[in-house]
């Protein structure tokens, strides 16, 4: 029972940020119908960033709480991301929204290399290391063990989502962001400034990468130029797992999905004598992917729609 309640936690865990990370590949294909492959690496940039300001601060003696250290590197990767996030939606996305399905499909994938090349040529090959500035307590709660930093993921991506979903639902921008996904033309002749929302669409789901980005950082203590790819495409199974598209989909295949890794390496690693256990954990998210594209490629949640014309 220890063991599948300390499984049940971490998967949790990994479970809020995968999910965190889904949203802005949910978002942007409900508007667009395009897989933004680039966004793995945005949540890069995102750690990567906080990491150095953090760091930097670290290293230059400055004298205050270590929540205002990582919120100033938060503060800093937030606006960097979000800059990101607009120029590939103007730059490399806009241009192509009439063109076949292949080609933004191709772009997504070059702007993911482009951008990991970037990291590469800033910051090095090598891993950069969290400073040792967050709280280590640990709790004990019948037999398994959960700390203070994967309290807070588990509570900020909560409410994160929320905010989100509550944002959707009840303010002009989210209600202007589900009739540009229902019929872009028709919002437009509706008075529907689509190129805004579609804008603000791209700013806040790299604005959530940055912050997924921070979180993953801070849960392993260590970030990587290449940190960005398997974290992508983990995202992109939970996103196809919920139904991609549909915003509470994302956020139930998030959590899905890293229960369900976390359950496959620890008891399935345990019944293997250690062969398929955290080494292998990646295969249990792509186990989950061919299952749910073979079974119901909609999702747990999506609908089956008919393509837009």
């Amino acid at each position: 029972m220890d063991i599948f309640l300390q499984q049940l936690i971490n998967g949790l865990v990994l479970g809020s940020v995968y999910a965190l990370i889904a949203l802005g590949y949910t978002m942007v294909y409900g508007i667009l119908e395009l897989i933004n492959f680039a966004h793995g690496e945005v949540v890069m940039i995102g750690a990567m960033v906080s990491l150095a300001v953090v760091n930097a601060l670290v290293a230059g003696g400055v004298d205050v709480p270590a929540t205002m250290l990582i919120l100033a590197g938060l503060m800093v990767a937030i606006l960097v991301c979000a800059i990101i996030g607009f120029l590939v939606e103007r730059v490399a996305y806009r241009p192509l929204r009439k063109a076949p399905r292949l080609a933004p499909l191709i772009t997504a994938i070059g702007v993911s290399i482009v951008l990991q090349n970037i990291a590469m040529m800033v910051w090095g090959k090598k891993y950069i290391s969290f400073p040792s500035i967050l709280p280590s307590q640990h709790y004990d709660i019948a037999g398994a063990t959960i700390t203070d930093v994967q309290i807070l993921i588990v509570i900020l991506s909560v409410s994160l989502m929320a905010g989100l979903a509550t944002l959707i639902k009840n303010t002009s921008i989210g209600r202007a962001m589900r009739a540009t996904a229902q019929a872009p033309e028709v919002a437009g002749l509706m008075g529907v400034d689509v190129n805004r929302v579609i804008s603000i669409t791209f700013i806040m789901g790299s604005i959530l990468a940055a912050i997924a980005g921070l979180m993953v950082s801070a849960y392993y203590g260590i970030a990587h130029y290449t940190m960005g790819f398997m974290l992508g495409l983990k995202a992109f199974t939970a996103a196809v797992l919920g139904g991609v598209g549909n915003i509470p989909g994302a956020m139930l295949g998030g959590l899905l999905l890293g229960i369900i890794e976390s359950m496959g390496a620890g008891y399935i690693g345990d019944l293997s004598g250690g062969l398929l256990g955290s080494h292998y954990q990646d295969v249990f998210a792509f186990f989950v992917l061919i299952g749910v594209l073979v079974l119901r490629p909609s999702g747990l949640l999506g609908e089956r729609v008919a393509e837009r014309p």
